[in-house]
């Protein structure tokens, strides 16, 4: 696009008039009710259904008190990158404490998912090697793979056979395999036991973003590895994000010692950047020993999604098949995925709307997402309005 003022309205009209223009909501505060599922947005009080704070962490006072603390003693930045002066004494026990919970030898903290994913890849691939992954794994994955050098092929969704023929064909060349561990817009859970088949054949790594998973799923939260009984000798290079269940910010690569130092030596997201504020990294030591003793949050967020989807299979609203805390609703066309959303809002129900380019035209959809904050009658509350808002929509709105 030239630097052109009607070329850019141009643009962002042609975004409005097919439904795809995006609008930032500002959170004022949350309501007396005191969790984050309940916020002042735009100055009204919402219901919250969009959010990954899936353990409702992320305003723990015993989360944000450490936090406070931390930043007393430390101050408010970590002042310079990991690898000069910013490693604080308080990553470094992050990092132990982290790999300790994944069953892993070393951890490393990155300061956001997209930086560890794109960091990882790019420091594992290179020219002349091919990198498989699933067609709807997250756009860091992806743009991880594009910035490594290496060719990237993807396989279709969830298919393991299919991501075992490209294997094949490759001859050899197949250097790492990248999958989403739980998919951020549609909730299913990734072939992982066939893809470690696969990668153990071709001698490739694995890697697995589990940032929705763990926390929540499996026996003990350690997310969808522990689910499917896989280990680090499975799986290498296990990612994850400290802004969902650990309801914190920034993420972390977890596998064997000299791995993670490899990655730490070459991974250029990891080296030149400014390591996450001391205190924050002290947040999410609390909030990762409160994860593992109050197993309550896990088991309450996987009730509300069992309770969701009940609820909605009385109504006769079609969902998604999904065992997690995402639970799309398929409503295909922009127009009427962003009404519907608009009229939930209007109800006192924020759920997001999901359009293209973040999912393909055509499988637009509304994303629910349920955290240990919803109580009962929250959930009765948003399946009765989501069945009004459905049944409300016009029946000749164009699907653009």
């Amino acid at each position: 696009m030239k630097n052109d003022p009607q070329a850019v309205a141009d643009a962002l009209d042609a975004l409005q008039a097919a439904g795809r223009r995006r609008v930032r909501r500002v959170v004022q505060g949350f309501s007396a009710a005191g969790t984050a599922a309940r916020p002042l947005v735009d100055g009204v009080p919402l219901l919250n259904f969009c959010s990954n704070d899936y353990l409702d962490l992320a305003r723990e006072p015993a989360v944000a008190g450490a936090m406070a603390d931390a930043a007393r003693h430390w101050g408010s930045g970590s002042g310079a990158a990991h690898l000069v002066t910013g490693h604080s004494a308080e990553h470094h026990a992050l990092e132990e404490e982290l790999a300790a919970f994944t069953g892993r030898e070393a951890a490393l903290l990155f300061s956001t998912g997209y930086m560890a994913n794109v960091g990882v890849i790019s420091a594992l691939a290179a020219r002349g090697e091919i990198i498989l992954q699933d067609k709807l794994n997250h756009a860091s994955l992806l743009d991880g793979a594009r910035l490594s050098d290496a060719t990237l092929q993807r396989y279709r969704h969830a298919d393991a056979a299919d991501a075992g023929r490209l294997a094949g064909a490759a001859e050899g060349r197949v250097s790492l395999i990248a999958t989403d561990g739980v998919f951020s817009m549609d909730g299913d859970i990734a072939p992982l036991r066939e893809l470690a088949q696969i990668a153990r054949a071709q001698q490739a790594w694995l890697l697995v973003d589990d940032a929705h998973g763990l926390g929540v799923m499996g026996a003990t939260g350690r997310g969808t590895l522990e689910l499917a009984g896989l280990g680090q000798d499975d799986v290498p290079l296990l990612v994850g994000t400290l802004g969902k269940a650990f309801g914190c910010f920034g993420a972390f690569v977890a596998g064997r010692r000299e791995v993670i130092e490899l990655i730490l030596q070459r991974a250029r997201s990891y080296i030149f950047t400014t390591a996450l504020p001391p205190a924050v990294a002290a947040a999410t030591r609390v909030a990762l020993a409160t994860l593992q003793q109050q197993g309550w949050r896990r088991q309450r967020v996987l009730a509300n999604v069992a309770r969701f989807r009940a609820a909605a299979a009385a109504r006769g609203i079609a969902l998604m098949p999904s065992t997690t805390p995402i639970q799309p609703v398929p409503l295909p066309g922009a127009a009427r995925c962003a009404a519907a959303s608009d009229a939930l809002r209007a109800r006192g129900y924020w759920v997001a709307a999901i359009r293209s380019p973040t999912v393909p035209a055509g499988t637009e959809r509304l994303r629910v997402t349920l955290t240990a904050a919803h109580r009962d009658e929250d959930i009765d509350g948003l399946v009765a309005a989501l069945d009004d808002v459905l049944a409300d929509l016009p029946a000749g709105m164009p699907c653009t």
